[in-house]
């Protein structure tokens, strides 16, 4: 994150937004002492990120302010405080503003980055405020965020050897995700190195109780039967996995981690079925859950997203009530970014579960773009029918359109390289090509394919595939004939 931040591709893909609506007599000056308990009971929140000796390091920041204003237009109020940029090296890196919209009606707009926040940071924030607005008092927390970070520190440490030998023989990189009628479908996958910005559309959906697996499994699964559905043969979601002990339960600050999570689904198994082999994937994965994928695989790139679709899913426990007061939370309030090509947000009420699909924003809001609105009942159909294939019908029209084009290109690749066989997905450089390399393969392609590519075209995307996909993107003005 911090690097992603440095490099100016974040954007507000990591501003973590949450709204608690609050409808009756509040008491302001009540509500405000809450929020500056909370400041001070979780200190991680004054903190700021700064550069020691090339290395980020967690520092005291300047203290977040409680603003009190009103408006008319709440939607551009919270747009606006959303998009605000934090200023990580001096911090602070969390706001709250309590909107008055009417005599009887507030809004506690509260805005934190993710280098200070996760989502069950979210249920820790509402709960400790409402406690302090009703004037209950909290015990001390039993371990700071910094003593937290000290040990997780130790563990990544002790745990990394064993999580090399695990990620090396299991990390690929992300190929190209075809989504029909997202933009950039084809050079999403494991190319976008930045956040892009975004649209969100959330729809309810329904998941059927299976008694060997999760809902989330379910829920997974059902997700990778999608992409399956659409082409990808080897469909990879990166995933968020919580790495909070019991002794940090009750603290915010940052205790999450993102793991890939791939699968190779056959065209006769069930969606139940796969959900039954993640499950069985997952507790491998979650042995090294605490080991950040990038300390576990060398030369990793700095990205917003280690997959080209992602997914977090939250189970809500049921909400804190301030007294006299009707309240409601906006748990996926949308930061109008999205890190990958498409991110699938599921939070799980009482009142049903919930999914926010956020995707880039050139695909139109969701009135102009029923291809938007096709992925949604395509996700619920699989949803409702987990004993049914993981295929859909459609499956084919995610087909390959240029084959020959692929071959070509690769057995140019291997006479100027020498290698007998190059996957799709390999590195140019990991195979030991250079500058000069690159300029016999575009010579080479200039004649016998008729298409220039330009130079730049194998640095951003060094592999078959990504070459393939800046074709297809610049057609028709790639021929020289």
């Amino acid at each position: 994150m911090w690097i992603t931040e440095r490099m100016g591709r974040a954007g507000s893909a990591y501003h973590m937004p949450l709204l608690i609506r609050l409808d009756g007599a509040l008491d302001a000056c009540a509500l405000i002492q809450a929020c500056e308990a909370v400041i001070r009971r979780h200190p991680v929140l004054s903190s700021a990120v700064v550069e020691d000796d090339g290395l980020p390091v967690e520092v005291r920041g300047e203290r977040p302010e409680v603003r009190v204003t009103t408006t008319g237009d709440l939607e551009a109020l919270v747009r606006d405080e959303t998009l605000r940029p934090f200023d990580v090296e001096r911090g602070p890196l969390a706001r709250f503003t309590l909107v008055r919209v009417a005599a009887e009606r507030h809004v506690l707009v509260f805005v934190a980055h993710h280098l200070v926040f996760d989502g069950e940071s979210k249920d820790v924030l509402v709960r400790d405020l409402a406690a302090f607005y009703n004037g209950r008092t909290l015990p001390r927390l039993t371990m700071s965020y910094a003593g937290f970070a000290a040990d997780e520190r130790a563990r990544v440490a002790g745990e990394l050897a064993a999580a090399r030998a695990f990620w090396g023989a299991r990390w690929r990189e992300p190929v190209a995700v075809r989504v029909p009628g997202l933009p950039e479908q084809e050079r999403s996958g494991g190319q976008r190195r930045g956040a892009a910005v975004g649209r969100a559309y959330t729809f309810r959906a329904e998941l059927p109780e299976v008694s060997d697996i999760s809902r989330f499994e379910l829920f997974l699964a059902s997700v990778q039967a999608l992409l399956y559905s659409y082409g990808n043969v080897e469909p990879v979601c990166a995933i968020d996995v919580s790495t909070r002990t019991p002794a940090v339960r009750d603290n915010i600050g940052l205790f999450v981690n993102e793991l890939p999570v791939a699968s190779r689904p056959s065209p006769d198994m069930s969606v139940v079925e796969l959900a039954r082999w993640l499950r069985g994937e997952l507790r491998e994965i979650y042995r090294f859950r605490v080991v950040p994928v990038a300390r576990a695989v060398r030369g990793l790139r700095p990205r917003t997203a280690l997959a080209g679709v992602s997914v977090s899913y939250r189970k809500r426990r049921e909400e804190p009530g301030f007294a006299d007061l009707r309240t409601g939370v906006e748990w996926a309030a949308f930061n109008y970014s999205v890190r990958s090509l498409l991110h699938f947000q599921a939070v799980d009420t009482a009142d049903g579960l919930f999914v926010t699909m956020q995707y880039g924003s050139d695909s139109g809001s969701p009135d102009e773009a029923p291809e938007v609105v096709r992925i949604a009942e395509d996700l619920l159909t699989i949803m409702k029918n987990p004993d049914s294939s993981v295929s859909l019908d459609h499956r084919s029209a995610a087909s390959d359109p240029a084959p020959d084009l692929t071959g070509a290109i690769r057995e140019i690749w291997q006479e100027v390289l020498g290698i007998d066989e190059i996957g799709d997905d390999e590195d140019l450089f990991d195979l030991g090509g250079h500058s000069l390399t690159i300029t016999q393969i575009i010579a080479r392609m200039r004649k016998r394919l008729g298409i220039e590519v330009a130079l730049d075209v194998f640095f951003d995307t060094p592999t078959i595939a990504g070459v393939v996909d800046a074709i297809r993107d610049s057609e028709p003005a790639v021929s020289t004939t």
